[in-house]
């Protein structure tokens, strides 16, 4: 299961290049479930997700390279190209997507939680904007399709 909220952001941190960070590409092969491929890095994923915005099932399974490669040409819309840096905020972590490509400008912070409780809690930090969870324009699996409007 995952449990995310989404957020847009108003600033980068001024240390970002302290932080661990992730080159990901990923391409959707369907929208309706969602079936997405990945590669972080030198890592490859075949990943399911069920339906919902703040909780939904997640299914991650490992691919190789060459597998990726040979799905890859057949992913929907655009493949999405992104850093991804891991900042903590404890006892979470952020996850600031900052997209490339045709998404460049575009910057996500997710975070992820353990229960749909803790994240109705969540507080976020003062460089948060806009709650986007609930506005499927900002999900991955719809901006590969239909891009983003600035």
């Amino acid at each position: 299961m995952e449990i995310e909220r989404k957020f847009t952001i108003s600033k980068l941190p001024d240390n970002l290049t302290d932080y661990p960070c992730h080159h990901i590409e990923q391409g959707y092969l369907s929208i309706e479930p969602v079936v997405r491929i990945r590669r972080q890095d030198d890592t490859y994923i075949l990943t399911y997700k069920g339906t919902g915005m703040l909780a939904r099932d997640e299914y991650n399974l490992p691919l190789t390279k060459e597998a990726y490669a040979h799905m890859k040409p057949k992913a929907d819309g655009i493949i999405i190209t992104k850093k991804r840096y891991n900042i903590p905020l404890d006892p979470y972590t952020i996850e600031l997507d900052v997209f490339e490509g045709a998404l460049e400008g575009l910057i996500i912070a997710e975070v992820e939680f353990p229960s749909t409780e803790e994240a109705d809690m969540f507080c976020p930090p003062d460089w948060f904007l806009e709650d986007v969870t609930y506005k499927q324009a900002y999900h991955n699996n719809y901006l590969a399709l239909h891009g983003w409007e600035k």
